[in-house]
């Protein structure tokens, strides 16, 4: 039997978006439940973090909530305990998810790992879920190619890797981060892309770029182009 990697750190799956861009799909279905061939687009993420060897995974979710957590369970089905953060009508933003979940995250001291709910990647989170953060760094990101639907990239890479606030690539929603990101941080609605670009100023951020397959489900165009390109 092939081993299996253990991590210590715990993720969570950002998966509190309403999927504006999705509708009339997400009338009735959150965004991280839509099928792809065969799976809830959740599950992906779910079966990818247990072979990594994550064995606790925190879900947020706002939209149809209910849904998400009568469709996973505890995650027994996927070798991974599932704890559950409701957020609020509307939902909190990134980082405001974030720092509500954080009590069933983290101790305070170890990173975790963060997955948007919305993307289809075949990237291997084993190694991420193996990485020490550097001293003082606050958060290593995976960055990929700009995707064509994007006019620009939003992020660049020094050559000691160090995220730059600009350049070719895109935030792919997959990151390592330390609680210490969100210190000071009241609870309510906050974006997670200021935090970052704050870090980013003194060289805290740091980066890889996958250039595997990943895809970002934001519209029902590229929903329709990743099932196709699932297929190649």
């Amino acid at each position: 039997m092939e081993h299996q990697p253990s991590s210590d750190y715990k993720a969570i799956i950002l998966a509190a978006g309403r999927g504006n861009r999705l509708r009339p799909l997400t009338d009735q279905l959150p965004k991280p439940l839509v099928d792809m061939h065969g799976q809830a687009l959740i599950e992906y993420h779910l079966h990818a973090l247990s072979q990594a060897g994550v064995k606790q995974v925190v879900i947020n979710h706002a939209w149809l909530g209910q849904m998400i957590e009568d469709k996973l369970g505890t995650g027994e089905a996927y070798q991974i305990q599932i704890t559950y953060s409701a957020e609020p009508e509307g939902g909190l933003e990134t980082a405001g998810g974030i720092v509500q979940a954080m009590p069933l995250l983290t101790d305070g001291k170890s990173p975790f790992l963060v997955v948007n709910g919305d993307v289809f990647t075949d990237f291997d989170f084993a190694s991420l879920a193996q990485k020490t953060l550097a001293k003082d760094r606050l958060a290593h990101l995976i960055l990929v190619p700009t995707p064509s639907f994007k006019a620009q990239g939003d992020f660049g890479l020094d050559k000691d890797g160090k995220v730059r606030g600009t350049g070719d690539y895109t935030f792919s929603g997959i990151s390592l981060l330390h609680p210490d990101l969100f210190s000071g941080l009241a609870p309510g609605i906050v974006p997670l892309a200021p935090i970052l670009r704050e870090a980013m100023k003194y060289g805290r951020v740091t980066g890889e770029v996958y250039s595997g397959r990943w895809d970002d489900i934001g519209t029902l165009e590229r929903l329709e182009a990743a099932r196709e390109n699932y297929l190649n």
